[in-house]
C-alpha cells in the first residue's frame, strides 16, 4: 500500500500533467459546468448522498417529531425505505464521516475523536485533574491511502460533487484530495465559523460569498442542484454534506418566528430538562431557533429532490440520508431532545448513535416500507458499490456490509455484531468507552472504571433498566467480543491521568 505523501504527490502530479482544468478542479474553484473526461457506457444509478450534522433521531417528522415539521424529508421516508436501527459509527462527527468515506471502523482508521480535539501529548497540566483519565490519541485527517466511495466511483467513470462540512483534516486532505472533482465549502471546520456563520457572506475558502444574508443551507442546496444538472448525462456522485444543524445556533429569522409561536402553543406533560451524569439534559423539542434550523435544512433537500424531478433523474438517483451522530441534547444551548432515546452527541448511548436513515432507490426497493435491521455508517460504501454494479471490494470496506439485500426484499441478514469505540472525554459530557451490540442486547463498558452496562433493546430503548447483574453470562460474553475486536483493529486505548488528584 502507497503512503499518504506517494498517494498526493502522485495526484497532484497527474492533475499538473491533464492541464489547466483539471488544476482548477484541485484548487476547488471548478464552477457547474459539466466535469469532462468520464467514461461512456451502460447506464449506471446516480448517487446523492445527504449528510446532516447533529440532527437527532427524532428531529423529523417521519421519525416522531411533531415540533419540527419536515415535509420534503419525509416524502423521501415515504418513497423509500426507513431504517429504525442505524447507527453512526461514532457518537462524534469527524470518525463517523471516515466511516462513510472508508467503510471502515473508525478504531480502526485511529480516528476516533472529531477533528480538533485534545490530543494526550498536547494537554499536560491544563487537563482537568478530576479526569481518571488521558484520551487516546488519534489520527486527525482522513489519510490519504484509504480509497474513498468518491474515488471507487471516479474510477468507474462517475463525476464526483461535495458540498458543505468535511472536517476530516487540515488543507491537503479536503474533498478534492479524496476523489472529489468539485468542493463547495469542504474545509476542515467542524461548523460555519467564518465570516456571518450561517449567512454570506461565509469566510469560507472554498465557497464563494453570496449576496449578504444569503442563507448557507440554500446555496449548499443550490450548488447541488447546479452540479446535477450540469452532469445529467453521466453517472454522478453528488455528497450534500450539511453544516446544519450544528451550532452555532442561528435561525432565518421568518422560521425563528414561526417556531417561537408554535412553542408558545405547547402545553407539555411532566419535566422539560432530566439529568444525564454531571449534564442536564432537555427532554421535550420546543427550540424555536433549532426548529427553524431543521426546516431549513428541510427546504434545501426538497430543493435538490425537485431539481432530480424536473430533470428526469429520479428514477435513476439512489438518494441516501443520514445523520453524523446523535442530537445535541446535553450541552451547548440543549437545543433538541431524544427521547425515547438516553442522552444524546457525545454518548454512547442510543441517543449519541441511532441517527434518522433512509435510502430511496425507485424501481429497486419498493416505496414506504421501514426496515428494523441493525445497520451502521460503514454499509453505505459496500450497499453503493452493488447499486452501481460494480464489485464489491472487503478489502477496503472491511467492516461495511452491503443493505441492498435489505432494500430489494423484506427479512433479515445474518446477526452481526456492531461495535463502538470512543476513547475520549466528549464535549457533551460523556466518558470514555466502548460499546457493542448483538441482536437485542447491547453492552457500554465505561473504560474509566471498567464498569459495564447491559440492556435489552427491543424492551428497552430508552436504557433505563440495567441487566448486567441479572445476565451476568450474557455481559461477559459480549465484554469477550468488545475486547477481541479492540485487539482485531488494533484500537488505541486511554491511559490514567498522571495528574489526577488522589482522593
Amino acid at each position: 500500500m502507497e503512503g499518504t505523501e506517494g498517494k498526493k504527490m502522485d495526484r497532484r502530479g497527474f492533475l499538473k500533467a491533464a492541464g489547466a482544468g483539471a488544476a482548477a478542479l484541485l484548487s476547488g474553484c471548478a464552477g457547474p459546468e459539466r466535469v469532462s473526461g468520464r467514461a461512456q457506457g451502460t447506464k449506471r444509478t446516480n448517487f446523492v448522498f445527504i449528510l446532516v450534522d447533529d440532527l437527532g433521531w427524532t428531529d423529523l417528522g417521519c421519525f416522531g417529531s411533531t415540533f419540527y415539521e419536515t415535509p420534503n424529508v419525509d416524502r423521501l421516508a415515504a418513497e423509500g425505505m426507513r431504517f429504525t436501527n442505524a447507527y453512526a459509527a461514532c457518537p462524534v462527527c469527524s470518525p463517523t464521516r471516515a466511516s462513510i468515506m472508508t467503510g471502515r471502523y473508525p478504531a480502526r482508521l485511529k480516528t476516533t475523536d472529531f477533528f480538533g480535539g485534545p490530543q494526550p501529548d498536547r494537554i499536560g497540566p491544563r487537563w482537568p485533574k478530576s479526569r481518571q483519565l488521558l484520551p487516546a490519541p488519534y489520527v486527525d485527517r482522513l489519510p490519504l491511502e484509504e480509497v474513498t466511495i468518491a474515488e471507487a466511483l471516479k474510477q468507474h467513470g462517475y463525476a464526483t460533487f461535495f458540498a458543505g462540512k468535511w472536517h476530516l483534516g487540515r488543507e491537503g486532505f479536503w474533498p478534492e484530495d479524496q476523489g472529489f472533482d468539485v468542493n463547495k465549502g469542504g474545509i476542515q471546520r467542524g461548523g460555519p465559523y467564518g465570516g456571518k456563520k450561517y449567512f454570506s457572506p461565509y469566510g469560507n475558502p472554498r465557497l464563494s460569498d453570496g449576496p449578504d444574508g444569503e442563507h448557507l443551507p440554500d446555496r449548499l442546496a443550490s450548488e447541488t442542484c447546479q452540479f446535477i444538472e450540469a452532469n445529467q448525462d453521466q453517472p454522478f456522485l453528488a455528497y450534500l454534506s450539511f453544516y446544519s444543524v450544528h451550532t452555532p445556533l442561528m435561525s432565518r429569522p421568518d422560521l425563528q418566528a414561526k417556531y417561537e409561536a408554535k412553542a408558545k402553543t405547547l402545553a407539555h406533560e411532566g419535566a422539560k430538562w432530566g439529568q444525564e451524569g454531571q449534564r442536564k439534559v432537555r427532554l421535550v423539542q420546543d427550540h424555536a431557533i433549532y426548529g427553524g434550523m431543521v426546516e431549513a435544512m428541510d427546504q434545501a433537500v426538497g430543493k435538490v429532490l425537485d431539481a432530480l424531478d424536473r430533470l428526469d433523474l429520479a428514477r435513476d438517483t439512489a438518494v441516501f440520508f443520514m445523520s453524523d451522530n446523535g442530537g445535541l441534547s446535553t450541552s451547548e444551548g440543549h437545543p433538541t431532545s431524544n427521547l425515547p432515546l438516553r442522552a444524546g452527541k457525545g454518548w454512547l448511548y442510543e441517543g449519541g448513535i441511532r441517527e434518522p436513515m433512509m435510502i430511496r432507490w425507485p424501481g429497486k426497493a419498493r416505496a414506504g416500507r421501514v426496515c428494523d435491521e441493525p445497520v451502521t455508517s460503514t454499509d453505505f460504501y459496500p450497499t453503493m458499490l452493488e447499486m452501481a454494479s460494480l464489485p464489491a471490494r472487503p478489502d477496503r470496506h472491511l467492516d461495511g456490509r452491503s443493505m441492498v439485500p435489505l432494500l430489494k426484499r423484506s427479512g433479515r441478514q445474518k446477526q452481526r455484531a456492531l461495535y463502538w469505540h470512543y476513547p475520549h472525554y466528549g464535549n457533551q459530557g460523556g466518558s470514555p468507552g466502548g460499546a457493542v451490540r448483538l441482536g437485542d442486547y447491547k453492552l457500554i463498558e465505561h473504560y474509566e472504571d471498567n464498569r459495564v452496562e447491559l440492556y435489552n433493546l427491543r424492551d428497552d430503548v430508552g436504557e433505563q433498566n440495567d441487566l448486567s447483574a441479572q445476565m451476568p453470562e450474557k455481559a461477559a460474553a459480549l465484554r469477550q467480543m468488545l475486547h477481541d475486536w479492540r485487539r482485531e483493529v488494533g484500537a488505541l486505548m486511554p491511559t490514567p491521568n498522571p495528574n489526577r488528584k488522589s482522593t
